[in-house]
């Protein structure tokens, strides 16, 4: 990766009111990363006229929406925040979204998949089916709705095998569809954002930062998190390798053996595909220390819809998921 070289990164605290003077000595691989993603900020509000900045409240977004702040304050955000709500999210997570919306005074934009259930356009093979992967419908109904031309979001190359496969500006075709042949060259850090009527491009700021990256950056930046993400006591049960919650949701089973262990999540999303792990990381400097000697993959870890070739990454990603 090359680092663009037009930017001081801003630091925290009255950073976001004024720009300060770029500190002396060496930058940090941090602060790099900060740099290039302020660029790619910067680039879709100077190339795209509808925008939207994907925000669930989960810790990749709450770093990309830091970043933004960073880039625009002390100005308003030139684009909404739209979260994609399956109904099923997990409560502290979502009262977390609505109070970071309200502190940053933004407009805050929630459609759910309720919503496309209603109007027929998602339909559940069972009422306990998983709803995670029919956001992708109720995502390109909102980009539809509000005409957005850009959606800004926090995935990111290390996740997973797919979105490693994706460009920063990622092309979507007038269905909302991802083709992994049919996307542009990004040679030199030159994006292009241009798109007919209906087309859209998908903008992932932070795609260069690994899972220890982001959390680095929440330490550096004091960022606050749903509590989710540190270590608590709830009850759960094993289930294909991973555990899962007892929740109303996912009750146990018959013969399931229900447990209280002390586990954090790594990921957060809708309850019935969101899996914690085993862990006593009840601060950011002790998940950092977690993070970095850990041989699973976020996602390999914590989600039950990834388990499956039928509910693969990239066939949704094909289908116009995030």
């Amino acid at each position: 990766m090359s680092a663009p070289a037009i930017l001081a990164p801003v630091r925290p605290g009255a950073g976001l009111r004024q720009a300060q003077p770029e500190r002396t000595g060496s930058l940090d691989h941090l602060d790099w990363l900060e740099a290039e993603a302020i660029h790619i900020l910067r680039e879709v509000a100077g190339q795209c006229s509808n925008p939207a900045l994907l925000f669930s409240g989960g810790k990749d977004s709450v770093v990309v929406v830091r970043l933004a702040e960073k880039a625009f304050r002390p100005g308003r955000f030139p684009f909404p925040l739209l979260h994609i709500d399956t109904g099923h999210n997990y409560r502290e997570v979502i009262e977390f979204r609505d109070a970071r919306s309200a502190e940053l005074g933004e407009r805050l934009i929630v459609r759910t998949v309720e919503d496309s259930m209603r109007r027929g356009s998602v339909r559940l093979k069972s009422a306990d089916e998983s709803r995670n992967k029919h956001q992708s419908v109720t995502l390109l109904e909102a980009i539809e709705e509000f005409g957005f031309d850009a959606c800004i979001g926090g995935a990111r190359r290390d996740e997973e095998k797919a979105r490693a496969k994706e460009r920063i500006f990622s092309f979507r075709d007038e269905f909302g569809q991802w083709d992994p042949k049919n996307q542009r060259p990004e040679l030199w850090d030159l994006y292009n954002a241009r798109v007919h009527k209906g087309e859209n491009i998908r903008v992932f700021p932070i795609s260069n930062w690994t899972e220890l990256d982001v959390w680095q950056y929440i330490e550096r930046e004091s960022l606050a998190l749903p509590p989710i993400y540190f270590a608590h006591t709830r009850p759960i049960v094993r289930r294909k390798g991973l555990l899962q919650p007892v929740t109303g949701l996912t009750p146990a089973r018959a013969g399931d053996t229900v447990e209280e262990l002390c586990v954090r999540f790594r990921t957060v999303g809708d309850i019935s595909c969101t899996a914690p792990v085993e862990s006593d990381a009840d601060t950011v400097r002790r998940i950092i220390e977690e993070t970095a000697t850990t041989t699973i993959t976020e996602r390999g870890a914590t989600r039950l819809d990834d388990q499956t070739s039928e509910a693969s990454m990239e066939q949704r990603k094909k289908e116009g998921y995030f």
